[in-house]
């Protein structure tokens, strides 16, 4: 099994993003549900097979939470990231870099 973990990084306020809602999908339905911690990370993710997942972010949530004035609706409201588990006992690390106006990630160390 290979282990997961997730990283919320503010880009417009250039902090952690303490309080997202994260949600992790398999094809057999949800398989986690927290909230980053105040380094903006998600811990307690399970361990996972060789397979396709999702991971979801509630950002527009977060960022009303910050006092944000979004547009409504929001340009970005959640961020799903479909990803792939290849290597069976690796890790595998999603970061997510987020504004209100702008998402990115990439696999992580």
């Amino acid at each position: 099994m290979s282990s997961l973990s997730t990283h919320v990084l503010d880009t417009a306020h250039g902090c952690p993003a303490a309080g997202v809602a994260v949600s992790l999908s398999g094809t057999s339905g949800q398989l986690f549900s927290g909230t980053t911690n105040e380094d903006g990370r998600c811990p307690g993710m399970p361990a996972l097979d060789p397979g396709t997942y999702s991971l979801e972010f509630r950002v527009a949530d977060y960022f009303r939470g910050r006092g944000v004035a979004l547009p409504d609706p929001p340009f970005i409201d959640v961020v799903t990231i479909a990803f792939g588990i290849a290597e069976a006992a690796s890790h595998y690390h999603v970061p997510l870099l987020v504004s209100p106006f702008s998402y990115s990630t990439y696999r992580g160390s």
